[in-house]
């Protein structure tokens, strides 16, 4: 494993790192916090160091890995970072590791290349890649490429941190609270949506008191916002319209029935 230090000399420790891997990182002493780290997964020992160098000299860490099958058994820190991927990789190409990677919520990728691919790179793209570079990379437009990706990762996990912190005061609900909450966030007046549940106005009043505290939401504004980046479904006016026609009918008849000879209904 070599560790490059900022302001300092190279130094080499022996061992292998995940098997067939380097790692180029500052100390790990010097900086407790986690900080950005860039994933650079290619066979070429000579583009891993060039880049790694290269990052270490502007002050980021580096993680370098030989394939596809290395990075995915590393379990990467809790800190933004991107992955500066290669499209062929000696067990499988940087597109099947991207879409490999795509559910897991990992970050974002910058694609480089030994060849320049129209099709290649309108598919990367479309799979949500940042950029394509084609080898000999231009150093400079990779450190803008990787400060955009990283950019864009520090808001995906913000976006996920804060999703985990509102499911968690969501799942603090009762399950006749869970019931009230798309009737309130839908618009519906608290009668209605008393109406709806068969329940008393006031009943409906506490139940959606609880919401707000449980919830922390200061208004129904920012309630109905907390519901939509967790895709929560709204009740809307025709749904309430067509729940009171339901109800209408289902009385009538069976109003009718209890009127007939013999039950008939």
């Amino acid at each position: 494993m070599q560790i490059l230090e900022r302001n300092s000399d190279i130094r080499i420790e022996s061992g292998d790192y995940r098997n067939r891997s380097h790692s180029f990182a500052f100390d790990s002493r010097r900086h407790e916090a986690p900080c950005d780290v860039i994933y650079l997964i290619d066979e070429d020992p000579q583009i891993r160091v060039k880049i790694a160098t290269y990052f270490a000299a502007l002050g980021t860490k580096v993680a370098a890995f030989t394939s596809g099958s290395d990075y995915l058994n590393f379990v990467g820190q809790e800190s933004a970072a991107c992955l500066v991927l290669n499209t062929h990789l000696p067990d499988m190409s940087g597109f099947e590791l991207q879409r490999r990677l795509a559910p897991k919520g990992n970050p974002p990728v910058i694609f480089i290349s030994d060849h320049k691919d129209i099709a290649s790179t309108v598919r990367a793209m479309k799979d949500g890649a940042i950029e394509f570079l084609i080898k000999p990379v231009d150093l400079e437009a990779l450190v803008a490429a990787v400060q955009e990706a990283l950019i864009h990762d520090r808001k995906q996990r913000r976006r996920r941190a804060e999703n985990a912190e509102l499911r968690e005061r969501f799942s603090l609900l009762t399950p006749r609270e869970r019931e009230v909450l798309p009737l309130v966030v839908g618009g519906l007046l608290n009668k209605q949506a008393a109406f709806v549940l068969g329940i008393s106005e006031v009943t409906l009043q506490i139940h959606r008191s609880q919401i707000m505290r449980k919830t922390r939401a200061e208004s129904l504004a920012e309630l109905v916002r907390m519901t939509i980046k967790l895709r929560i479904p709204h009740w809307s006016e025709q749904q309430f319209r067509d729940d009171v026609r339901r109800k209408v009918t289902s009385f009538d008849m069976r109003n009718a029935s209890e009127a007939l000879p013999g039950n008939a209904f």
